[in-house]
C-alpha cells in the first residue's frame, strides 16, 4: 500500500470515531410528558338567573269569528277591510234584502188579516156569552163560536210570529260585529251568496290583543307563575315587554310539552300569527352545573370528560337541564367535585392521559421546560 493510501484510510477511521462519540441515543419521551395540557372545571352547584327561554306563535287572545245569521241572500256591500279597529254592533258587510222586504209585507199584511178575523170570531162569541141552557142557539153552535174564537186568535198569533221572523231576518242582513277589536282577516266580497257551512267572513281579534303562546318542557312549567315579567322579542328583532297570563294546568301527552300565554301590549308591529321568543325574567335554577362549552353533543347523546384521580378521562353521559350565564345543570351525570374537560371539542378518547389545569386559578402555571437533548458541542 502506497504512503497516500494509507494516510487516507487513517483519516476516514478517525472521522468515523469522532463521528460514533457525538451521535448518543436520545432518551425516550415519557407518556406522562406526552399527556396533553387541558383545562378542568368542577361540577358544582350554583343558582342560574334567567336561563328560561321559550317561543312560540302570535295568537289572539280571543277571537271573533263573524258569519251572515242568514242565507241565501247576496252580498251587496262591505264596509270593512283587513286592518280596521270597529266597536261591537258596527256593521261589516250588508247583503241584498230586496227580496225578504217584498216577504216582510206580504207577512206584515197576513198577520194584519188574521188579527181582523180573530177579533170577529171573538167578537161573535161574545155575544153567545150567558146563553147556555136558554134555547136560543143549540149547544153545539154556542160551543162552535167559542172554538172558532179560540182558532182565529192563535191563527193571528201564528203569523204574528212569522212576521216577527221575517223582521228579524231582515234585520239580519245588516252582518255587524259582535266585539270591539281589529279585523284580522277579510273573506267576503260583493256578489258572494250567504251559505251554511263557509269559512269565516271576518275574524276580529277582540281589542286587537295579541298573545304568545310558547311550549316549554314539562320541568320547565314548574318555575313559571302568574304575573311573570318576560321580554318577548319579536319576528322583526324588536322587544316588547309582556306578562304571563296563564299557565297550562296540563302537558301534552305525547311531547311532554305544555303552554304559557304571555299577554303582550297593543301594537301595530304585534301581528297575529308571527312567531317570538321570550326570555322569562326572575326565572331561577340551581344545580349541580358545568360550563356549557364542557358539554359534547354525539349520536350517543350529551356526555363530559370527568378527569379521574389517576388524570386518566373517562365519557359520562349526561342530561341537561335549564342553562344561563355560560353554565347548564346537569339532571343527571358526575357528582358533585369531579373534574371535567373544561373545553369538549378537545379530541379526547376514554383512557387518554392528561395534564389537567383548575381554570378557576388565579394565575395559569407555567410550562415546564423541555428537556435538554444531549449533544456534544
Amino acid at each position: 500500500m502506497t504512503r497516500p493510501t494509507t494516510a487516507l484510510a487513517f483519516a476516514l477511521a478517525l472521522t468515523a470515531a469522532a463521528l460514533g462519540a457525538c451521535s448518543k441515543p436520545e432518551p425516550k419521551e415519557s407518556e406522562t410528558q406526552r399527556a396533553r395540557a387541558v383545562n378542568v372545571a368542577r361540577v358544582e352547584a350554583r343558582p342560574i338567573s334567567g336561563a328560561l327561554a321559550a317561543s312560540g306563535s302570535l295568537i289572539p287572545r280571543e277571537e271573533a269569528a263573524v258569519l251572515p245569521e242568514v242565507t241565501g241572500y247576496r252580498v251587496a256591500r262591505v264596509l270593512v277591510d283587513a286592518g280596521v279597529w270597529v266597536k261591537a254592533g258596527q256593521p261589516l258587510a250588508v247583503l241584498d234584502g230586496s227580496l225578504l222586504a217584498a216577504q216582510v209585507e206580504q207577512q206584515r199584511a197576513a198577520a194584519a188579516q188574521a188579527e181582523v178575523q180573530a177579533q170577529q170570531a171573538e167578537a161573535q162569541a161574545a155575544r153567545v156569552q150567558g146563553l147556555d141552557g136558554q134555547g136560543v142557539l143549540s149547544q153545539e153552535q154556542l160551543e162552535n163560536r167559542r172554538f172558532q174564537a179560540l182558532a182565529a186568535r192563535a191563527t193571528a198569533e201564528a203569523q204574528a210570529a212569522a212576521l216577527k221572523d221575517a223582521e228579524t231576518r231582515q234585520r239580519k242582513l245588516n252582518v255587524t260585529a259582535p266585539v270591539s277589536g281589529l279585523v284580522l282577516e277579510r273573506n267576503v266580497r260583493p256578489g258572494d251568496l250567504a251559505a251554511g257551512g263557509a269559512s269565516p267572513w271576518f275574524r276580529i281579534a277582540e281589542d286587537g290583543q295579541i298573545e304568545l303562546q310558547a311550549e316549554m318542557a314539562e320541568d320547565d312549567l314548574s318555575r313559571i307563575r302568574v304575573g311573570q315579567t318576560a321580554t318577548v322579542t319579536l319576528p322583526s328583532g324588536t322587544t316588547v315587554e309582556g306578562r304571563v297570563r296563564l299557565v297550562s294546568p296540563q302537558v301534552d301527552a305525547q311531547t311532554k310539552l305544555g303552554t304559557v300565554r304571555i299577554t303582550l301590549p297593543v301594537r301595530a308591529d304585534v301581528r297575529a300569527g308571527g312567531f317570538a321568543r321570550a326570555v322569562f325574567g326572575g326565572a331561577s335554577a340551581e344545580g349541580l352545573t358545568v360550563p356549557e362549552t364542557a358539554v359534547r353533543y354525539d349520536a350517543d347523546g350529551a356526555s363530559v370528560m370527568v378527569v379521574g384521580p389517576d388524570n386518566r378521562v373517562k365519557s359520562v353521559p349526561v342530561q341537561t337541564g335549564a342553562r344561563g350565564g355560560g353554565f347548564v345543570v346537569l339532571t343527571k351525570g358526575p357528582p358533585a367535585g369531579a373534574r371535567v374537560v373544561e373545553n369538549a371539542a378537545a379530541f379526547l378518547l376514554d383512557g387518554d392521559l392528561v395534564r389537567p389545569t383548575d381554570s378557576k386559578a388565579s394565575a395559569p402555571q407555567k410550562a415546564a421546560p423541555a428537556p435538554a437533548k444531549g449533544a456534544a458541542q
